[in-house]
């Protein structure tokens, strides 16, 4: 009898033993199952946070497309002015260069023309001279 009651006791003991596993299995995979479903709810969170992130900077490349894209209008637009701006100085020293050689040229014919008369006055004043 006391085998039985042994054996009795070593049951008893281990049906307690095993509720007490269950039990702290349940709470065990209860706490497991709270972490999954808190990791799962972080990940949720951040996937959202990197496609707004995502999502703001394509926003800014598109932005900086546009701003790229109006700057080499810009310098498109910058560039024929200043094209056009150089024709128009090409043109203005052109004139100018034009203006000084016809200058140049009625100072030649003047100074040519007073040369002329020094010449005469010089030859008039030579017949006078040898005259005396």
């Amino acid at each position: 009898m006391l085998e039985r009651a042994k054996g009795l006791v070593k049951k008893v003991t281990l049906e307690v033993v095993y509720e007490v596993v269950d039990e702290r299995t349940k709470e065990i995979l209860e706490v497991i199952k709270k972490i999954e479903e808190r990791q799962e709810e972080d990940f949720r969170y951040l996937n959202q946070k990197i496609d707004t992130q995502i999502g703001q900077v394509r926003n800014e490349m598109g932005q900086l497309r546009q701003e790229i894209g109006q700057l080499r209008q810009e310098m498109t637009q910058m560039r024929e002015e200043f094209k056009s701006e150089i024709h128009r100085l090409d043109e203005k020293i052109d004139r100018m260069n034009q203006e000084f050689k016809s200058e140049i040229q009625r100072l030649d014919e003047k100074i040519d023309r007073m040369n002329q008369r020094i010449d005469t006055v010089i030859q008039m004043l030579s017949e006078i001279l040898r005259s005396k």
